[in-house]
């Protein structure tokens, strides 16, 4: 049943990718001013006076030098908009932006909200991985204590996975050169939610995706999380997990509006989605990246569906064993999957990859002509959220 407080999806929109590192295409763009040109250019091209905005609610997992403090806010200043417009900054780690959707979609739903923007940033090239932790502790004596050793970095959770799932080097291998010829073959109907950076007008493609990668290149590559110390630690692994089976370091910035039905019709905007039903679970986190799956059937019994209801999923390519096991688990065939291409090739933003996804999933729908789409993404920590929308 449809109802006036249903959350839609007005609009989505985003940077491209850029390469996560000195010399990428968005590495000298500051990342207050690369969230603000998505938050801009979404209200611009939605005719929307920003005044109206009730709250903007983003993603960033490295709060740190220029993404410390609370740069939702931040940018929300530097796009223009009124200082009375408000705005948060979440971490639910790379599912930080995908959470602020749910958080956007739960206000409205209640009655809190009638316009919301969801967005998240991340320059992985000005504020680098873990340079939030440094040198500290970030652990402390409990959760060592019930984790001997600690928690291991993702790429030693991607070995265990390939290991726990029984996974070949070449099955993962070639789930992402397919993640870079998918995203090439559809490269140009990116364009419509792309956003022009001020500050980097050239860049009007994604920069990540290498559609020449071939299977001996990929082949050729070394694995990137060996050391004697894994090694003597988990004696099971086979070493398979490479640069080129992982998602690169990205710089990048989403955006999603979202409204009550009832308001997007007294503006009269017409709206591209509608969120359907939303779960997060918590799950192994040594095992962190498989959080998927649960969450996967959790928002399917949330909503009284099973997989064959939905037309296209979307499984964020932290790295290539994560929607190889979930295709596995789930029983989901290659060809409902990221047929646009994920992360391996569009890029892994952190804190902008939930909103990333969105639009590609809301452009893939679009495109097939599809009705039901589910995302879902993994966190660290052994988490995971996953969304269900509903093309209108």
């Amino acid at each position: 049943m449809r109802s006036a407080r249903d959350a839609v999806i007005v609009d989505v929109v985003r940077a491209p990718a850029g390469k996560g590192k000195p010399g990428g295409a968005l590495s000298h763009v500051h990342p207050v001013d690369l969230l603000a040109d998505v938050l801009a250019h979404l209200v611009e091209r939605n005719g929307l006076d920003p005044e109206t905005v009730d709250d903007v609610i983003g993603g960033c997992v490295t709060k740190a030098g220029e993404q410390g403090v609370n740069i939702t806010r931040t940018a929300v200043l530097a796009a223009g908009f009124p200082t009375s417009v408000p705005a948060t900054t979440v971490d639910r780690q790379c599912g930080s932006s995908q959470q602020a959707v749910h958080f956007a979609a739960h206000a409205i739903q209640a009655g809190a909200a009638d316009v919301v923007i969801a967005c998240g940033v991340e320059s992985m090239s000005r504020a680098p991985m873990l340079s939030d932790v440094g040198d500290a502790d970030q652990f402390g004596p409990r959760v060592a204590e019930r984790f001997p050793g600690g928690l291991i970095p993702q790429g030693l959770s991607a070995e265990l996975i390939c290991a726990r799932w029984g996974l070949t080097r070449e099955e993962i291998d070639d789930y992402s050169l397919t993640s870079h010829l998918r995203a090439h073959a559809v490269g140009a109907t990116f364009g419509r939610d792309l956003v022009c950076v001020t500050d980097a007008p050239d860049l009007t493609a994604d920069e990540t995706v290498r559609p020449s990668t071939s299977r001996d290149q990929l082949a050729a590559l070394q694995p990137s999380f060996r050391t004697e110390t894994a090694a003597a630690r988990f004696p099971e692994i086979d070493w398979m997990v490479t640069a080129g089976n992982s998602s690169p370091l990205t710089d990048g910035a989403a955006g999603v509006l979202l409204m009550s039905a009832e308001r997007a019709e007294a503006l009269g905007l017409r709206p591209r989605a509608r969120i359907h039903a939303t779960a997060v679970v918590g799950d192994d986190p040594m095992l962190m990246l498989m959080g998927v799956v649960p969450a996967t059937r959790r928002v399917l019994d949330t909503a009284r569906m099973t997989t064959d209801d939905i037309d296209l999923f979307e499984v964020n390519e932290a790295f290539a064993c994560v929607p190889v096991a979930w295709m596995r688990d789930l029983k989901v065939e290659h060809d409902r999957l990221n047929v646009h291409g994920g992360a391996i090739a569009l890029g892994h933003p952190l804190g902008a990859s939930g909103a990333r996804i969105m639009a590609t999933l809301v452009a893939a729908l679009e495109d097939r002509g599809g009705r039901y789409g589910l995302q879902t993404m993994c966190e660290y920590g052994g988490m995971a959220n996953a969304t269900i929308i509903e093309r209108l």
